[in-house]
């Protein structure tokens, strides 16, 4: 039922936001991270979905970078996708390289760098190989814990968007989990046995967001209601109430 959730979910975010058009060819970012793969897997099953209900035929691939860390076998990944019939590319990159040559002050990894570089090549491979759109597996949980890291480090409320198109390059990007949990995604991987990587980046689990994922679970303990209302607080835009200056 896992996978019938996060296809639910899939619908209901293509509907509020617009995320997929009829010939949508559309790259996803594969990490190699459980989110990444269910993303990729459950797109390809989405496609008969939407073909069947909505009338909307699409393409989707999975690119995923090399980024140059040591000890990261993606074979399984490779002929899982190629077993299931989706296009999946491995790419190149000397993103560890430039991300040593760019350390933080206390000599740690930039987190926000790599997401820049990572992104950035990822949709230029995306527009070589002719697609329209590219798609990232950012989920709910993301999305709130993007609220309280821009809240609590830039004194703003703001999270990422299900949907942008970026005038740069041109290119249309989609967050079709922003409705998707993370222990959805858990649930899937386990019922399917869908392979993962471990990631050996020497950053991972020593992050600012991991001290807030953290933080929320802590607080979702006391008050289990508190994790479907932050995301229903996210598009709640009816009853978005804020202080306002006088003009």
């Amino acid at each position: 039922m896992s996978l019938n959730k996060i296809l639910g979910k899939i619908r209901k975010a293509d509907i509020d936001y617009g995320l997929i058009d009829n010939n949508d060819k559309i790259a996803v970012g594969i990490s190699g991270g459980k989110d990444s793969m269910v993303l990729l897997y459950a797109l390809n099953t989405y496609k008969k979905i939407a073909k069947k209900y909505d009338n909307k035929d699409f393409d989707i691939l999975g690119i995923h970078l090399d980024m140059g860390f040591e000890n990261m076998d993606f074979s399984l990944v490779k002929d899982f996708f190629i077993k299931n019939n989706i296009q999946y590319y491995d790419i190149p990159t000397k993103i560890y390289e430039i991300l040593k040559l760019n350390k933080n002050e206390d000599d740690s990894l930039s987190c926000s760098l790599c997401s820049k570089l990572k992104k950035g090549a990822v949709i230029q491979e995306a527009i070589k190989l002719s697609c329209n759109k590219t798609a990232f597996a950012h989920h709910s949980d993301d999305a709130v814990e993007t609220l309280l890291l821009n809240a609590i480090y830039g004194g703003r409320l703001s999270t990422f968007s299900p949907k942008m198109y970026l005038t740069n390059t041109k290119m249309t990007f989609i967050r079709p989990f922003v409705y998707v949990s993370e222990k959805e995604i858990t649930n899937t991987i386990n019922k399917f046995d869908i392979p993962t990587v471990k990631s050996t980046c020497p950053m991972d689990g020593y992050t600012k967001r991991q001290d807030i994922k953290d933080l929320l679970n802590n607080l979702y303990n006391n008050y289990p209601m508190a994790k479907s209302n932050f995301v229903k607080m996210l598009h709640n835009e009816e009853q978005l109430d804020l202080w306002k200056k006088k003009r």
